[in-house]
């Protein structure tokens, strides 16, 4: 997959505002500072497509951008302590009302490599699983680790969530490593999702 020009379309707060597109929706999910604007940057090979922020919970809308054949749903940051209870509860009723009314194509949620999983990060993948929303784990920050810890590390925390060890990508910001691996997961998500597309238009 090439992405030419990928664009921001709109931020919202509200789930009436929920974008509908007949192209696949991807979604981002992580917790706070994981560095979701950072890979979403790093996928559309812009510095500043998604704003960045060395303060977590910088994220607290639904924030859409057209990558051409998808659209990527940026979630909001989970787990961040200095905020509110309420502005908490919000933030998860959003996230849980975007999945319910969402037709999500695929969802890539975030961990940061150098820690392992939180409470939070498991709750949001058994989530995923109970809910049948097909995922992929990425490890963000690969360049703050020696080259040779990356693979043991990757591996360490697949046993942790419990998936293989090839469900899982490393990657990079900095360096753009792992960037090729999650365009080239892109391309079998999205040739998964038409496929299916074209069954229940032939029905």
């Amino acid at each position: 997959m090439i992405i030419r020009d990928a664009q921001f379309i709109t931020s919202v707060a509200h789930e009436s505002n929920f974008l509908k597109s007949d192209r696949p929706i991807v979604a981002v999910a992580g917790k706070s500072n994981v560095g979701k604007s950072s890979f979403i940057n790093m996928l559309a090979n812009r510095k500043k497509l998604a704003k960045t922020s060395n303060t977590p919970g910088r994220t607290r809308l639904v924030n859409y951008f057209d990558f051409g054949p998808f659209i990527l749903a940026d979630l909001p940051g989970y787990g961040f302590a200095r905020v509110s209870k309420e502005e908490q509860r919000r933030w998860g009723r959003l996230m849980e009302r975007f999945f319910e009314r969402t037709e999500i194509a695929h969802v890539f949620s975030l961990l940061d490599i150098r820690h392992d999983p939180t409470a939070e990060d498991l709750q949001m993948i058994a989530y995923l699983y109970h809910y049948a929303l097909p995922f992929s784990i990425v490890c963000t920050k690969a360049d703050k680790l020696g080259k040779s810890k990356v693979k043991p590390r990757t591996a360490e925390i697949a046993a942790r969530v419990k998936v293989g060890v090839g469900d899982i990508i490393a990657t990079s910001a900095e360096t753009a490593y792992g960037r090729d691996a999650v365009l080239s997961r892109l391309d079998g998500i999205l040739a998964v999702y038409n496929e299916a597309f074209d069954d229940c238009d032939g029905e």
